[in-house]
């Protein structure tokens, strides 16, 4: 994983200076907070946020791994490859490659995402479907590098990446 001090980041409170202090009142279930009602929907819930492409390549990326050389693990990953292009057909879905592609150390397929709700959808679905086999989420942007490092999620194990085609 690229090291996240070698990027800089900007405030997370721009824009929300000179505020009145947050309360500190409990909700009902006595652990969170209550929070002030917002004015508008955060634009979140219907568009990635900057720098994350809305566009014709999806905001997000997510490559599901599996071991070639496992006959379980690839009848599974196949199976579910299925599965998904069936709960989703929304989704843009790649065919499963049986060897390692660009910087992915293994076999994989890939699903992009383009909307929020897609996003809200599908990895809480992944998370619980997607058994034995790890997933790399990651947005995308204009530097790939980052994109596959540092701004990535993983499910299950991560896998070391190829990343030097990024160089």
């Amino acid at each position: 994983m690229s090291d996240p001090y070698l990027y800089k980041y900007p405030s997370p409170v721009d824009g929300y200076e000179g505020l009145e202090p947050l309360p500190n009142e409990k909700a009902e279930d006595g652990k969170s907070l209550i929070n002030p009602p917002a004015k508008n929907k955060s634009e979140a819930y219907t568009s990635f946020v900057s720098p994350i492409t809305n566009g014709i390549r999806g905001g997000f990326d997510v490559h599901i791994y599996f071991l070639q050389s496992d006959a379980e693990e690839t009848k599974f990953a196949t199976q579910l490859w299925e599965r998904i292009r069936r709960e989703f057909p929304e989704l843009r879905i790649y065919n499963v490659w049986d060897r390692p592609i660009g910087p992915h150390p293994v076999a994989m397929f890939e699903v992009n995402l383009f909307t929020p709700e897609q996003f809200g959808a599908f990895i809480p679905w992944l998370v619980i479907n997607r058994g034995p086999l790890s997933a790399l989420i990651h947005p995308n942007t204009d530097d790939e590098m980052r994109d596959h490092t540092q701004r990535a999620t993983w499910m299950g194990q991560p896998l070391p990446l190829s990343t030097k085609i990024f160089k």
